[in-house]
């Protein structure tokens, strides 16, 4: 009877969680001097179309160097995966190198290492540029193991990284006790580059930046089609807008334009955020740097805390939407296994409340790297997708690139990235393959999980 009680109120619990769902994602409100939408027929240098880190580091560069710049987004600057991910500034540390290594081979790849590197200093120094305050912890970032069994996919992804330029370090376990970091992580890849930041307050740092260098931004304002020519013509529902170059930085929404839909795929990730933790639970928790963790698992967990001491949790598990929609969609399958993700790690957080749960679109292409290129009859229209995850670092720096590249300099590193990206299957193939792809990492990564749970013994 007691147990049945005791479940009745536990599951009481977690519909309460649940209904802390945020569509707007957990780090962002909508502007107060929101920008209004386009009416009737204006012209520019060049139009962005998205309003994330990587469209707003353009607009930035392009009107540093004379550019007249419009962007236009849809709903406001930083509601896509700007204003979603987990806040990792981080370098080449995710990088799945068995997906690209073999097909490009070791010259180019360490040119895409020193590119994800360059980006996190690139990061920080936009920062201090622009007196964007958001709450950025240079912590460093490490690759955890839960399991003994993961470390010597750890070593090797070491090994490989630092035949490529990235320098990191091994931590075993008594080095992870004496930093104090939780003790689910047995032993880690530690990089001292980069660290957690809120990316809600950068993306909108960036926002600011933009409007005080004139950049025209116009929010609740979708692109409903472009013309490609000498000078594009882009049709908005109340106007429209000319320029000679178009930048799609549109990342997991490219495909709905009708570009690269043969090259990326969108994929939703899901985040839930704890309540502020008491003093006496974090003295428990320990953690004193707060460095941002990553577990080794097929289908990566994150784990950090945030400024007001909040814990938050993102990605352990993966889906695709069928035909590359973006349905702006609560997933509570994944806040429940996000939720277990919690207790599994975290013992002594067992029961706490959530503050929000949220999820959004990553894009990612079968390489796991960055698509970056030009198209059409003048080779006018650039994009700029593919950030599997790790764009907040990397996808402000691309953007930078991409306007210096507009404005006739060549960045070495935006060079090194072309490269001949995959194509993905059609419908309904792709659909099965990517799927059942993520459900078998999910049944290796679930193994992994139980061995640590029969190791623990009964909660």
């Amino acid at each position: 009877m007691q147990s049945a009680r005791t479940e009745s109120m536990e599951d009481a619990k977690e519909m309460a969680d649940l209904e802390k769902y945020r569509a707007l994602g957990g780090w962002v409100e909508k502007p107060d001097d929101l920008q209004p939408a386009l009416e009737g027929d204006v012209s520019a240098d060049v139009v962005i179309v998205g309003a994330g880190f990587a469209g707003l580091s353009a607009a930035l560069e392009l009107a540093k160097r004379g550019a007249k710049v419009i962007v236009l987004e849809r709903e406001f600057a930083g509601f896509g995966a700007s204003g979603r991910n987990a806040g990792y500034l981080a370098g080449a540390l995710g990088l799945e190198y068995d997906l690209f290594l073999k097909d490009i081979g070791n010259e180019k790849a360490k040119q895409i290492v020193r590119y994800y590197e360059d980006a996190v200093t690139f990061v920080e120094g936009k920062l201090k540029e622009h007196g964007i305050d958001c709450d950025y912890n240079q912590s460093g970032l490490i690759r955890a193991g839960i399991h003994p069994s993961q470390e010597e996919k750890v070593r090797e992804g070491m090994r490989i990284g630092a035949e490529l330029g990235l320098q990191s370090d091994f931590l075993d376990e008594a080095q992870m006790r004496a930093r104090g970091i939780p003790t689910a992580f047995l032993f880690g890849n530690y990089v001292p580059r980069g660290g957690t930041l809120n990316p809600g307050k950068y993306v909108m740092g960036l926002r600011r930046a933009a409007l005080r260098a004139g950049v025209k931004i116009y929010e609740n304002t979708p692109l409903l089609s472009y013309t490609e020519g000498a000078v594009i013509q882009v049709k908005t529902p109340r106007g429209s807008a000319s320029a000679p170059v178009l930048m799609l930085a549109t990342n997991a929404y490219t495909p709905q334009l009708g570009l690269l839909a043969d090259k990326v795929v969108p994929l939703r990730i899901s985040a839930i955020e704890t309540e502020p933790l008491s003093e006496a639970q974090l003295a428990a928790l320990g953690w004193p740097r707060r460095e941002g963790i990553v577990t080794a698992h097929w289908t990566m967990e994150s784990h950090r805390l945030t400024a007001h001491n909040t814990l938050v949790l993102t990605t352990k598990r993966i889906h695709y939407p069928y035909g590359s929609k973006t349905p702006n969609v609560p997933d509570y399958d994944q806040y429940r296994e996000l939720r277990v993700a919690l207790h599994d790690r975290f013992p002594t957080l067992k029961g706490i409340a959530l503050r929000a749960c949220w999820s959004g679109y990553i894009s990612f292409a079968n390489d796991a790297l960055p698509v970056v290129g030009t198209t059409g009859a003048n080779q006018n229209v650039y994009y700029a997708a593919g950030c599997s995850g790790h764009g907040v670092a990397a996808q402000s720096m691309v953007g930078h690139m991409i306007a210096e590249r507009i404005r006739g300099t060549e960045p070495p590193l935006l060079a090194a990235l072309s490269h001949e990206t995959p194509a993905t299957l059609s419908e309904p193939f792709r659909w099965c393959v990517v799927n059942g792809a993520l459900a078998g990492a999910n049944v290796l990564d679930d193994l992994v999980n139980r061995k640590v749970r029969d190791a623990a013994g009964p909660a």
